[in-house]
This record gives C-alpha cells, structure tokens and sequence, in this order.
C-alpha cells in the first residue's frame, strides 16, 4: 500500500478536503502542487513531514466548550468566548477562503462566470461580515460590560442611566436577526455550495469551506441568541431594578 508521503497533493486534497487547509496553515497552497508527492513537497519547502502527516492524519478539532458547558459560564466569559471566534473567523478562516478564490484561475467552463462573481461578492460579504462584529464588540459587548460595572458597584451608573433610555439589549435582538443571513447571496450563487464531478477540485474545496464556514456561523448565532442575549437581558433587567430603588430611595 503507497504511504501518504509518496501520495500526490491532489489525492490526498481529493480524499479530503479540510487537508487543503492543513497545508495552508503550513506554507502550502494546495493547487500550485497537486501532482507533487507530498515527501517533495515537504522537502522544498524545508517542513518537518513527520509533523505534517500528524496534522493532515489528525481529525478535526471540534469546539472545546459545549453549549452547556456556555450555559453555565458567567457573562463575561461568553463574551469573551465569542470574541474569539470573532478573531478566528476573520483572521484564520475568511483568510484562507479569501486565498482560495483570489487564486481561482482557469476552472471548468461551468464555473468560469462564477469565479468571477465570487471575486466580486465575497469581498463585499468580509467587508459587511468585520463591520457586523466591530458594531456588535464596540456597541452590545461595551453595554454588557457598562452593566455588569454598574452592579459590582466599579461605576456610579450615571451615564449608564441615560445610556438605557436610547438602546436596549431587546434592540440588539432584533437588530441581530438581521444579521444571521448574511451568507444568503453566497448561497445562492453556489447553488447551496453543490457542484458537479466534473468540477475543479479548487472549486471543490472552496465550496466545502464555505459551507464549513455558514455551518459554524450559524452555531455561534445560536449561542448569541440562546445564551448571551438571555443572560444580557436579565443583567438588563438587574440593573433597572437597582436604578429603581436607588430612584425610590431619593
């Protein structure tokens, strides 16, 4: 039986698709090198192919902290959790799908105006996706922290006061319903990322990363609907009530 390093990077890429990634994050783009061995490849570019075989054999790595395991943490660790996957999204996988269709060249004739239209639109989607998260760091993870200030006794709450008669937690609700369609328009040019046998297995690896990407998406919308809104609203509803007997006090 041929071992992995004497594969093609074609092969292996073919037989699973999230190994274009691996080698990404290891200097390597998949297609400049698909009819190279993957001992060649590792050799050119100086890559210890002990550690790359490790990486390309291992299994994906799922969320460490579960939704219940979310449930339970206080706030601010949600919030810090979500700002972290904010970091990776941008930073790690809208980078690398970035790449991937920067790079598409000549592809099957069924994908060429395409290929076109993604270069197009997804720079559009990244521009609209990092001002989505800036608003939502800068407006409702400040809020948050603004309250829980406010109920550790670490501010007086003055500002804060006038604060909650222009925005609220249920504002961001809706507003954040807004937001959790964003991948629509890619969507829909892809077909819901399905393409044909015939396809270039750059188009094949670029649709499972988009796919793995509006996947993931929709599960960090679910833990900011289901768990950070909920808790956000009842620290809202804490706060008004400190606001009320503080007021009943005077």
């Amino acid at each position: 039986m041929q071992g992995i390093q004497e594969r093609t990077i074609n092969d292996l890429v073919a037989e699973n698709h999230v190994r274009a990634s691996v080698l990404y994050y290891f200097g390597v783009n998949f297609y400049d090198n698909q009819e190279r061995t993957l001992k060649e490849v590792c050799t050119s570019c100086g890559l210890n192919i002990k550690t790359v075989i490790k990486s390309l054999e291992s299994e994906p790595k799922k969320s460490e902290v579960s939704e219940l395991r979310l449930m339970a943490y206080p706030i601010d660790l949600v919030v810090e959790y979500l700002k972290h996957a904010h970091s990776v999204f941008v930073k790690k996988r809208l980078a690398y799908i970035a790449q991937l269709i920067d790079s598409l060249g000549v592809v099957n004739y069924r994908y060429q105006s395409l290929a076109h239209d993604l270069k197009t639109v997804f720079p559009l989607f990244v521009e609209d996706f990092i001002h989505h998260i800036h608003e939502e760091e800068d407006s409702l993870f400040v809020y948050i922290q603004q309250l829980r200030d406010f109920l550790s006794g670490e501010n007086h709450g003055t500002k804060l006061f006038y604060t909650m008669e222009k925005i609220s937690i249920h504002e961001f609700a809706v507003d954040h319903e807004e937001h959790e369609h964003e991948m629509d328009g890619l969507r829909k040019i892809t077909n819901n990322y399905t393409y044909c046998e015939e396809a270039d297995l750059h188009i094949k690896v670029l649709y499972e990363e988009l796919k793995a990407f509006e996947e993931d998406l929709l599960i960090h919308a679910k833990i900011e609907d289901d768990i950070l809104l909920p808790k956000a609203l009842q620290l809202e509803k804490l706060v008004k009530l400190r606001f009320y007997d503080i007021i009943k006090q005077n």
